[in-house]
């Protein structure tokens, strides 16, 4: 399962486009953002604790600003990785996650996919997330 933090509905971000290409790519995907109700046909989670199930990667598309706001949303998920997409990067959010010890890369979550290094297999059914079916 895949958590996209900062998820938006304007294909011209870059957190739409990676909502787009992981399900392209056959992950199951939790948009996350606090006004979307649904995005391609998914349930949006509005926030991260509102997510239920284990995430095995969150990959951010937020401001240091926004994610040091989130940090103990983060820590409280439990990821086993958080990607660090470019323009997120922020010393006080890793060194958090580092003492949690929640592993996290700096990376695009694009590129990652394109060029075959993202994940082997995080696959998962959604059904009922968040309560809906």
């Amino acid at each position: 399962m895949v958590a996209v933090l900062g998820a938006s509905a304007n294909p011209q971000r870059y957190s739409n486009q990676a909502v787009k290409m992981l399900l392209a790519y056959g992950y199951t995907v939790i948009p996350v953002h606090p006004a979307l109700k649904e995005l391609y046909d998914l349930p949006v989670a509005p926030s991260l604790r509102a997510i239920d199930r284990p995430v095995h990667t969150l990959t951010l598309y937020l401001s240091p600003e926004r994610s040091l706001q989130l940090v103990d949303d983060i820590i409280a998920l439990r990821p086993q990785r958080v990607i660090l997409n470019p323009g997120t990067e922020d010393p006080d959010l890793q060194d958090r996650l580092a003492r949690a010890s929640i592993p996290y890369e700096t990376a695009c979550t694009l590129v990652l996919l394109r060029t075959g290094q993202f994940l082997p297999d995080v696959h998962d059914d959604v059904d009922g997330l968040f309560g809906r079916r």
